[in-house]
């Protein structure tokens, strides 16, 4: 079972309506924990400030809206970064050298509570400056649905913030600040970290406390966790992370940032089980954010799929197994140019065989735009086979951006 700020989702009984699986939700587990993005939230308007969370569970979960299958592999792009500290600093040391360019962000979200009223949310969270000029990267949780983000520096000042752009994949989000002349970390490298190397947080936990400092080690590389519907591959670090800190620093003992800070487990029996972005991911995705409003590059089937997990379900929608069905296709996309039908299972990607949703989504993901791949489909009781090009995938808000120009 697994957690995350703020979103409810609840377990299917069976024989059940087939499930329509989020593109961004995974099947891969790495880690039997109870896991949180840390942020921290609250409730105004006549409702009682706190903490809380849904429960997702660890079985499949039903999605009803349309989803778009899409890949995520991306170019490697690095931004210029300030040069690198080449000797071991102490904790003191790395806190004076870093800790102004770790930033407070607070967040307002309207929602509408179960009597139809307006209410408004608050949550607050931490960032990381990455240019002079106002640049910040944090967690695309900390502000995703926020209608105004308020930013706060270390020396008290506060300034009105505006989204750059989001990746709801990576979970990193780059929000911007009309601010000069701002203190900027050097980034390492993690992919030359190793186990046991020292760890530095810096963030913002319980959103009150900005600043504030825990220190362990590098725990593990490579961890492959989901985290409410994604599942990426983080760091893994036993300093102390509480609400609040998701967006925030982990540096090295060199004061090099190392990660983005982005969920820790809980429960009983877990302790000192933080996680952060590695900083090459956090390097390649702040770049096409600041560039272009989304991640570039990431190939899209253009379908919505539906999971027939029983016999009792393959009956009741008159299919002949189980496994995956197309569900629906958006007009002018890679599946509907390349012949895919409503209706059609799809057994195999590249030779790969696929039994669910999870499983497409996971071979798509070894593709980018512009590449040509083999699907083995079931149509009408035979098996064939399709050659499908992806499309880019490009969020829709852009799609309207670029239309309105």
């Amino acid at each position: 079972m697994y957690e995350q700020y703020p979103l409810q989702n609840t377990q299917q009984n069976i024989p059940q309506e087939p499930q329509r699986e989020p593109v961004r939700s995974h099947s891969r587990r790495s880690a039997a924990a109870l896991l949180c993005a840390c942020l921290a939230v609250s409730g105004v308007m006549g409702f009682g400030g706190g903490y809380f969370a849904g429960t997702l569970q660890q079985s499949q979960q039903a999605e009803q809206a349309p989803v778009v299958l899409e890949s995520t592999k991306m170019e490697s792009n690095t931004p210029a970064i300030p040069a690198a500290v080449s000797e071991a600093m102490t904790v003191s040391q790395i806190v004076d050298a870093v800790s102004e360019s770790v930033v407070e962000i607070n967040t307002n979200v309207e929602t509408t509570n179960f009597f139809m009223q307006q209410v408004t949310a608050q949550a607050a969270g931490s960032g990381v400056i990455i240019q002079e000029n106002g640049y910040i990267v944090t967690n695309c949780h900390v502000v995703e649905g926020a209608s105004d983000i308020t930013v706060r520096l270390k020396n008290g000042e506060s300034y009105p913030a505006k989204l750059i752009g989001s990746d709801s994949q990576t979970d990193l989000a780059v929000i911007k600040i009309e601010a000069e002349g701002l203190k900027v970390s050097p980034m390492g490298n993690s992919s030359a970290l190793q186990v046991g190397e020292e760890a530095i947080a810096i963030g913002n936990p319980l959103g009150e406390l900005g600043g504030t400092v825990t220190n362990g080690i590098v725990s593990a590389l490579d961890r492959e966790i989901t985290v409410g519907n994604e599942t990426m591959t983080l760091l893994q670090t036993n300093a102390a992370i509480s609400p609040g800190n998701s967006g925030g620093g982990l540096y090295n003992n060199k004061g090099e940032l190392i990660g983005i800070v982005v969920a820790k487990a809980s429960g009983s029996n877990a302790e000192g089980l933080g996680f952060a972005i590695p900083i090459d991911i956090v390097k390649d995705v702040t770049t096409d954010l600041i560039a272009n409003g989304y991640v570039t590059g990431r190939g899209e089937l253009g379908v919505s799929v539906i999971n027939i997990s029983n016999q009792q379900a393959a009956f009741m929608y008159r299919v002949p197994q189980t496994g995956v069905y197309v569900a629906g296709i958006q007009d002018g996309s890679a599946a509907q140019q390349a012949g895919l039908k409503t209706a059609d299972g799809i057994l195999a990607v590249e030779d790969v065989e696929i039994s669910s949703s999870d499983d497409l989504r996971k071979e798509l993901q070894k593709h980018k735009a512009g590449d040509s791949v083999q699907l083995t489909i079931l149509r009408d009781g035979r098996k064939e086979t399709v050659s499908v090009t992806l499309q880019e995938s490009v969020p829709e808000e852009i799609k309207e951006q670029r239309t309105a120009i």
